[in-house]
């Protein structure tokens, strides 16, 4: 019976200490490719501005486990001083749709700054 619970023991701690170094997955990056496009856009009314925030517009996100689009009403989102605010969309290029989430862009050229040799771009238009 003492070795049976010291066997538990032993196996609990060890799942715990693999919990805790086990990595982050929500910090991955996850891209959704679709062979169909989302339903149309729903119309929102837009609320007054709010001052030290930027309105995002509802958008269409792909729920997997339920096998469908799921509508995301439009909310206000928190300024980033000096970003630029790029806004959730669905994208098709060669028949896919391509979910790109909403980020903050630095110098507003588009380009996520993971991917922008010039992220700091002073000649942007």
């Amino acid at each position: 019976m003492f070795t049976k619970k010291v066997l538990m023991s032993a196996l609990c701690a060890a799942g715990f200490i693999g919990a805790v170094a086990a990595p982050l997955p929500g910090l991955a990056q996850v891209e959704i490719q679709l062979n169909f496009g989302p339903p149309p856009v729903r119309y929102e009314v837009v609320p007054e501005p709010r001052p030290g925030y930027v309105w995002s517009g509802g958008h269409w996100r792909w729920e997997g486990s339920r096998n469908e689009h799921v509508w995301v009403a439009g909310d206000y989102v928190a300024a980033r001083p000096g970003y630029v605010y790029v806004q959730p969309q669905w994208v098709e290029r060669d028949a896919r749709w391509t979910y790109r989430a909403p980020r903050w862009d630095r110098d507003g050229d588009g380009v996520p700054n993971r991917s922008d040799a010039r992220p700091d771009n002073p000649n942007r238009q």
